[in-house]
């Protein structure tokens, strides 16, 4: 009988991360607000809601856990729908402290379901986020499997993302903005670890959400930087300020890996409205 590995359904496809059931009960009211308030402040300009994340995965931890949501915008994001956005987490990270931060990320309907975004943002989407508000697009997206075609997707890019990550820490670490390291330094370790985990997801032929066992999963493959790994997940979980952290990533580890990952994978093919 063959065993199917954690998040994957019995035909080989990714299951859905997360649930809004599996939501703990301290997190419920931060959860009712966030959504109460994208609704209003959004309006008719909303076309879907999602959690992603700690949170709708059930695992996150009070006081130290962000609330990530993800709104689909009927029309292409403008300066006007980012202000409400940083206004919207601004509110509710103010009203709850069961919460360290509120991130919200925005994105139109058109660029979820467009083909250049269909093993990016399509399966982040139809995979990891939970929906909240408005219809599902989801059910436009193809179901996924792990495989080399998801990897390139979804991370093959980080060899693009590490001159913009040393330019940010050289300007942080100059101002001594310790916040602006700590932003950062969250960034990055969670982007490298989740690019280490996909560089071998195809290899281990599963999925899982969690920094720590996705670090785990990679030190099985890759022993010689299973330590390093280990590390950049620990900072995931508790940024520091510290600007040797976080060039150990950018410098050591993010280009080995960027190597790696373009050999095996592929490099993704840079779309329209990607940046840095």
């Amino acid at each position: 009988m063959t065993t199917v590995r954690r998040g994957l359904d019995s035909q080989g496809y990714i299951e859905r991360d997360g649930s809004l059931g599996r939501v703990q009960d301290a997190f419920r009211p931060v959860v009712a607000a966030a959504r109460d308030q994208v609704a209003d402040v959004f309006g008719k300009r909303l076309d879907s809601a999602y959690l992603y994340g700690s949170v709708p995965r059930g695992t996150a931890r009070v006081h130290r856990s962000d609330l990530d949501l993800l709104l689909v915008l009927r029309e292409e994001p403008g300066d006007g729908d980012r202000a409400d956005a940083r206004a919207v987490s601004a509110a509710v990270d103010k009203e709850f402290a069961e919460v360290d931060g509120v991130g919200i990320l925005l994105l139109s309907r058109a660029r979820v379901l467009s083909d250049h975004e269909t093993y990016d943002h399509g399966w982040f989407l139809a995979c990891l986020c939970t929906p909240l508000l408005g219809e599902d697009l989801a059910e436009f997206l193809p179901r996924y499997r792990p495989d080399s075609r998801l990897a390139r997707g979804t991370n093959g890019d980080l060899a693009a993302l590490l001159p913009s990550w040393r330019e940010r820490l050289d300007s942080a670490a100059a101002a001594g903005d310790d916040a602006a390291l700590r932003a950062l330094c969250r960034t990055v370790s969670r982007r490298v670890v989740r690019t280490g985990f996909t560089l071998v997801m195809p290899r281990w032929n599963g999925w899982t959400g969690e920094l720590d066992e996705m670090a785990e999963v990679f030190g099985r493959y890759c022993p010689e930087w299973a330590d390093r790994m280990r590390a950049a997940a620990a900072l995931a979980y508790e940024p520091v300020a510290d600007p040797g952290a976080v060039r150990e990533l950018t410098d050591v580890l993010g280009p080995w890996l960027a190597r790696e990952y373009t050999a095996r994978h592929g490099a993704r093919t840079p779309g329209p409205s990607d940046t840095p």
